[in-house]
């Protein structure tokens, strides 16, 4: 009886001892989401500018020169939407300012990123909204006499920065150039 209870504790010893792994802790994991390169070509319409788009999206025009620029395999958009200066460059500015800032109250930051192209007339602010708020960048241009476009960038998803940070980024570079290649059509 001695030499099983003397055998049994060796087991038990010799058990928790030897099969004891240490622990190792785990690489952190990242998602690797792969785009398309961008490749641009020119938006021709009807309305008074043109400017650069990425064909992997789906330009659909609404009512007058509005447009949605619909990226399906990333479910977002661009939408942009123009506006004549009547005299009223002030409250359109203040419009699109007071617009991006609404979603101060889920985003972490907004950097403001200014534009000028004097050469070109074509003046205006990048806001990139960080955090989970419902758009992750908001834009207007103009020449601050006869034309306004404003945009903005939203997912068709519940805002998760972390989860829609690739996507993002992807299109804020389409929006740099929309934004760095629009020019007003001679009136």
């Amino acid at each position: 009886m001695r030499n099983s209870i003397c055998l049994l504790l060796a087991c038990m010893v010799f058990g928790l001892i030897g099969c004891k792994d240490e622990p190792v802790p785990k690489p952190s994991a990242m998602l690797r989401l792969e785009y398309p390169e961008q490749d641009y070509s020119r938006m021709e319409s009807d309305c008074p500018f043109v400017f650069d788009y990425n064909l992997l999206a789906q330009p659909n025009f609404q009512e007058g020169c509005n447009l949605v620029l619909d990226y399906k395999e990333m479910k977002g958009s661009i939408y942009l939407s123009y506006k004549p200066v009547e005299g009223n460059i002030k409250e359109l500015l203040s419009d699109a300012q007071k617009l991006s800032y609404e979603h101060v109250v889920k985003a972490d930051n907004i950097l403001e990123q200014p534009f000028m192209n004097g050469q070109d007339r074509v003046f205006g602010m990048f806001y990139e909204v960080k955090g989970d708020a419902a758009s992750q960048s908001q834009f207007y241009v103009t020449d601050s006499t006869h034309h306004f476009v404003t945009g903005s960038l939203y997912f068709y998803a519940k805002p998760n920065y972390d989860s829609i940070l690739p996507a993002a980024d992807y299109l804020q570079q389409d929006i740099r150039r929309i934004v760095e290649s629009i020019r007003w059509k001679a009136q």
